[in-house]
């Protein structure tokens, strides 16, 4: 007779320590700024001019060419735009005061914070800044992660990381096969570390390996803009934890919700200590709805996101893996074919919770313990053990199969 082990899954998401996950701008606060950050500007001080005294500006060499598909430049007035596009010029020389036409009546903390948001591959930017606002202009000093030499280095591991991450993927592949790829490549090779250095910053996720998800999804908005498909900083909340991260993509004219942080699974060990294969994926996260990532997400609301509402891409009916009908016995034999083809896993998600409360008694009581006996058979086993995660929440059963002699 196959023995099974039953394991209980609690649901758990990365820990967050209040904002440590998402790009910090600190700051005095504005009264305008209802985002999730409690500061903008460092030591920020307001001075007045008298006179006539003429104020020079660098020419502007940025144009707007460049900057015309960045999600949150769209979001600000023409004359912030300028601002916008002087912070890039200055910033990517790595100017210690940069001179801008923002003054004592203009946010520009607001718009070094949505240039921060479209621009991963600022990595060098440590968020914070110290501004001193003149009443037509302002003179600011970004703070800086690195020296310039450091930053030539550091680029040079990010390239090595983002040429190795393309090399996986063909030049023909569609946009879903990319998102798809980057989705599982980012899972895959980075670790979740609250204390990883540089946590905030793609050199962190690609680089190093170990991030947060700040990193998660500057790395994962890097990999797909250099694979020409749009992919937005999401800010907002996750309920009991505070300040998170993600992101929404663009496939084939539609937009979708994707977490990459939450893309790899966190589970707790059950009292013997086994835990649940390090390399699982979980793809509630990829390509889903506004709907699905609203379960456990809050996303802020101080910008428009795109509406995500097709369920077109939802991985699990992509794979057959989706239910909006309970067959024991097309279940039974799904989980068969799992246990022939050798799979470590078996997936079902159902459409709604209902469906899915209906069913999970029948599949946890008779239909795995039935599949575990055709498993014993099937490979000539005395005794099996296997694994299972509840997950009602999102309507879906992982089954962990293990082909080795339960001793």
């Amino acid at each position: 007779m196959a023995r099974r082990r039953r394991r209980r899954r609690r649901r758990i998401v990365p820990k967050i320590a209040g904002a440590v996950c998402i790009l910090a701008l600190i700051g005095i606060l504005t009264a305008a700024g209802g985002h999730f950050l409690q500061e903008r500007m460092k030591a920020a001080e307001t001075v007045s001019l008298t006179g006539e005294q003429q104020v020079e500006f660098p020419e502007l060499t940025v144009t707007v060419e460049e900057v015309a598909g960045d999600f949150y430049y769209q979001q600000l007035s023409e004359a912030e735009q300028t601002v916008y596009r002087e912070m890039l010029q200055g910033v990517n020389g790595m100017e210690e005061t940069i001179r801008i036409h923002a003054g004592k009546g203009d946010d520009a903390g607001k718009i070094y914070e949505y240039l921060l948001y479209d621009r991963p591959e600022l990595f060098w930017c440590d968020g914070t800044t110290r501004m001193t606002i003149y009443e037509d202009y302002t003179e600011m000093s970004p703070g800086y992660t690195c020296t310039a030499a450091e930053k030539e280095q550091r680029q040079a591991q990010i390239d090595a990381a983002a040429e190795e991450c393309m090399a996986g993927i063909g030049a023909d592949a569609s946009d879903y096969d990319r998102i798809r790829y980057v989705y599982e490549y980012i899972v895959s090779t980075v670790d979740y570390d609250e204390n990883a250095p540089d946590n905030q910053n793609i050199y962190s996720a690609l680089a190093l390996r170990r991030s947060v998800c700040a990193g998660y999804s500057r790395a994962a908005q890097y990999l797909l803009k250099n694979m020409g498909i749009q992919c937005i900083y999401v800010i907002g909340n996750i309920a009991g934890q505070g300040a998170h991260a993600w992101n929404i993509v663009q496939c084939g004219g539609k937009y979708y919700q994707m977490d990459t942080t939450f893309g790899d699974p966190v589970f707790l060990e059950e009292e013997s200590g086994e835990s649940l294969p390090g390399s699982s994926i979980n793809y509630d996260y990829l390509c889903c709805t506004d709907a699905e990532i609203a379960i456990d997400h809050e996303q802020d609301d101080f910008v428009e996101y795109p509406a995500c509402s097709s369920d077109d891409l939802n991985y699990y009916r992509m794979n057959g893996m989706y239910y909006e009908a309970f067959d024991q016995e097309e279940l039974l034999g799904r989980m068969n074919d799992s246990i022939y083809s050798g799979s470590d896993t078996f997936v079902c998600k159902f459409a709604d919770t209902g469906l899915y409360d209906a069913a999970i008694g029948t599949i946890v009581d008779d239909l795995l313990p039935r599949a575990a006996q055709n498993l014993a058979a099937y490979y000539g086993l005395g005794s099996v053990r296997y694994t299972y995660a509840e997950d009602r929440e999102h309507s879906k059963l992982t089954v962990f199969w293990n082909y080795e002699e339960n001793e």
